[in-house]
């Protein structure tokens, strides 16, 4: 008799993600808005973790939107389900695309909306409340959050929203299999940017091993790319199919970045998908918190069960 696989963790977060078809049950038409078109590679892996989703449970892309592209004024049927992207931008800390998931929720009130799962993070309370009233005027609007304490705030706050818990749209990915042997020992995958600690600053002066973050990964022409095909939607791109171009273009930047993964026996990052790139790899990989805690928030949620993943005592 051939022996059964035993159950790793991952595959669990993953079955974890069949919650959502609750609020989107398979064969639902839906428009899917606010993809990312830019150089965060978590928010890629974010993107085609919930491409897969809909495509493993017959869910049906109608249309596709970025903040770049989304018209002032857009006729959706009313049987079709609005879906927007999960991640850690829901707040202050980036406000397009708040800015974009409220125009929708206030201009489309006979719709479901479905926001999947992200972090909740406001700095200004007041910015918070503001959120809260537009969405306290939907009556359908599912939330799915990505830790207990974006969970708390929701519910305190966004009382009228169907509220869930769940792990983020990356580990429908599970498994990935490394595109190569590593011959590197330690990969340093680094945040550069408002999320980034003082305490990671300590520990850059010490560690050994290669550094990186999703801006350094790509190179020049790729970044370039990167701008001019978002400069393109945001002036609507002409004849050009840009969403398919985009589609394919995403796809090697993705195989880019586990490609480069592949290469290091293990990894240390400040990068929430830097962590789940390595948990979907089934990488060694010790996680630093970032700036507001969504990452260690994160590991004692979801992936702290992982026996390749820790997180790290910070200095």
């Amino acid at each position: 008799m051939p022996t059964e696989r035993k159950a790793h963790p991952m595959d669990g977060l993953k079955e974890r993600l069949r919650q959502i078809l609750r609020a989107i049950p398979p064969g639902s038409s839906i428009y899917y808005i606010d993809y990312p078109v830019y150089n965060n590679g978590g928010d890629l892996l974010i993107m085609k973790g919930a491409e897969a989703f809909f495509r493993d449970n017959g869910i049906r892309v109608k249309a596709r939107y970025s903040v770049l592209d989304f018209p002032d004024r857009l006729s959706i049927p009313g049987d079709h389900i609005i879906v927007l992207q999960g991640g850690g931008n829901f707040g202050d800390l980036y406000p397009a695309h708040q800015r974009l998931r409220e125009k929708i929720v206030a201009e489309y009130p006979f719709h479901r909306i479905v926001v999947l799962p992200q972090t909740i993070f406001y700095r200004d309370e007041g910015q918070f409340d503001r959120s809260a009233r537009v969405f306290g005027k939907h009556r359908d609007v599912h939330l799915f959050v990505r830790d207990p304490s974006s969970y708390a705030m929701a519910a305190k706050k966004f009382d009228r929203c169907s509220l869930y818990l769940s792990p983020d749209m990356a580990h429908q990915l599970w498994p990935i299999r490394p595109a190569a042997s590593p011959g590197k020992e330690l990969l340093c995958f680094y945040r550069t940017d408002i999320e980034r600690t003082g305490e990671q600053g300590l520990l850059e002066t010490n560690a050994q091993g290669d550094y990186l973050d999703w801006g350094s990964l790509y190179n020049k022409v790729e970044r370039k790319s990167i701008t001019m095909i978002g400069k393109m939607m945001a002036r609507g791109g002409g004849a050009l199919p840009l969403q398919a171009i985009w589609g394919r273009y995403s796809d090697y930047l993705v195989e880019k970045a586990v490609k480069r993964f592949s290469v290091y026996r293990q990894v240390q990052t400040s990068r929430l998908h830097g962590h789940i790139l390595s948990c979907l790899m089934d990488k060694p990989n010790g996680l630093l918190d970032n700036s507001y805690g969504k990452n260690s928030s994160y590991y004692h949620t979801w992936t702290s069960g992982i026996p390749t993943a820790r997180l790290e005592a910070m200095p």
